[in-house]
């Protein structure tokens, strides 16, 4: 049985829906961001920059990991594919981690289209995770380099516990594939804990990756020959929890969700945006606004009693 229980579940699952809303209205809106009407062309931004298609996945294990380590104050959390930063934002914003650096970002409807209307916006948040972004030391325009700045930020710290998000496209690169082997290096009482987490999508930008085409015991082989027992998660947090609680000692948890879940098209269609021309073509707007409502925001966010999560 998991330690977290049917509410926290479902807190899960309703954060996992407020911060996928909250990603699709950063990508689009420049104005209307809770749909208090119905969506015109000038409500889309007039240059649509970012990443849809690994955002919810980066949603799912934030918003699990979150609530399970929500009593360690020496938990953090690493984002390998940083080009997701909307969904990443979404979820400081909604610990109010963003509103340490930035006062403008209140839980509260100033604060939604505050952080909407500025992501990828002139003098506004960048599209990807950069260093001034609360607990950010991986930048995200740099694929490969999450796992060994986990283990670095674990060096010397024992009473830290790290969860680093590897996308499966990252785990390709040189550098990623290498930091495996920090695992024997860096074992031990005086050194943190660091959880690896693979997101295991389907695809790098347009085509397919290796470790998803991968049988799941190729998978798994390779991931013991490192010296880690593989776990695989999905997003259902009932499972997600349990396996949480009960992890052997150098646990590799792979995250199965689909590329782009949630949105109009999915797989290679949606790495970045995956409707083009909403802000001229009626019905890529009527499929931005039934997207966004299929998340039923109004049941997360009240403008009087605030998020209800």
């Amino acid at each position: 049985m998991s330690t977290v229980g049917i509410a926290e579940i479902d807190s899960i699952k309703r954060r996992i829906r407020a911060c996928d809303y909250l990603v699709v209205a950063q990508l689009f809106l420049q104005n209307n961001f809770l749909l208090e009407k119905p969506l015109e062309f000038n409500d889309i931004k007039p240059r649509l920059l970012g990443h849809w298609g690994t955002c919810h996945g980066i949603n799912v294990a934030y918003a699990n990991l979150k609530a399970h380590f929500k009593n360690n104050p020496y938990f953090s959390f690493i984002l390998g594919p940083g080009h997701g930063f909307p969904a990443l934002q979404a979820n400081l914003f909604l610990d109010k981690e963003l509103f340490k650096i930035d006062k403008k970002a209140t839980l509260d409807k100033a604060g939604i289209e505050y952080i909407c209307k500025n992501f990828s916006w002139p003098e506004g948040f960048p599209s990807h995770a950069s260093p001034f972004t609360p607990g950010v030391i991986t930048e995200g325009g740099e694929l490969g380099y999450a796992l060994a700045n986990a283990y670095g930020l674990a060096l010397g710290h024992p009473e830290k516990t790290i969860a680093v998000l590897i996308g499966d496209g990252e785990l390709e690169t040189a550098t990623a594939i290498d930091s495996l082997n920090l695992k024997n290096l860096l074992a031990g009482s005086k050194n943190g804990t660091v959880l690896p987490i693979l997101h295991l999508n389907g695809y790098k930008i347009s085509g397919p990756t290796i470790y998803a085409r991968k049988s799941e015991r190729e998978l798994n082989e390779l991931i013991r020959g490192f010296g880690f027992t593989p776990i695989i998660l999905t997003d259902n947090p009932e499972e997600f929890q349990v396996k949480l609680d009960n992890s052997p000692k150098y646990p590799f948890y792979i995250l199965k969700t689909e590329k782009g879940y949630g949105g109009p098209n999915q797989y290679q269609m949606s790495h970045q945006i995956p409707l083009k021309n909403p802000a001229t073509d009626q019905s890529e707007l009527i499929q931005i606004e039934a997207w966004l409502k299929s998340y039923n925001f109004h049941e997360l966010f009240d403008e009087q009693k605030g998020f209800q999560i």
